[in-house]
């Protein structure tokens, strides 16, 4: 049987998350999440009625500003630890979802608990990725 010598591998480095590249990859995505969000916004406040200009003023509004702050917080968030990381995107997806709940009608305690049980499960997420991956 042939041995070998044991292979030492060089420690893989990452690109930079500012490259322009990946800028645009992040850009486009949060552009597409945006959209979504702010259809899904705009069907729930509709409510089976009809289109009405308001209506789709609301989404647009709505779906560019989930885009603008969730491209800020990807460009922002590797400056910061990762306990605020995690914080800060568990923020964002529990308010982001609170707010399409609240929307639909809930209460306001129905919705301030499910946007809590969904931040909870974002931070926990997040925090173990993060956590590993350093």
């Amino acid at each position: 049987m042939a041995h070998t010598a044991p292979v030492h591998y060089a420690p893989r480095t990452r690109t930079p998350a500012t490259s322009s590249a990946s800028a645009s990859r992040w850009a486009g995505l949060a552009l597409l999440a945006g959209v979504v969000y702010g259809l899904w916004a705009c069907a729930i406040r509709r409510d089976g009625g009809p289109i009405t200009t308001g209506n789709v003023m609301f989404g647009v509004v709505t779906g560019l500003i989930f885009a603008a702050v969730m491209f800020a917080l990807h460009r922002l968030a590797p400056s910061f630890p990762r306990e605020l990381r995690a914080l800060s995107w568990a923020a964002f997806a529990g308010i982001a979802l609170g707010f399409l709940c609240s929307l639909g009608g809930s209460s306001v305690l129905r919705s301030t608990v499910i946007a809590l049980v969904v931040a909870a499960g974002v931070f926990a997420a997040v925090f173990y990725r993060y956590y590993t991956t350093e």
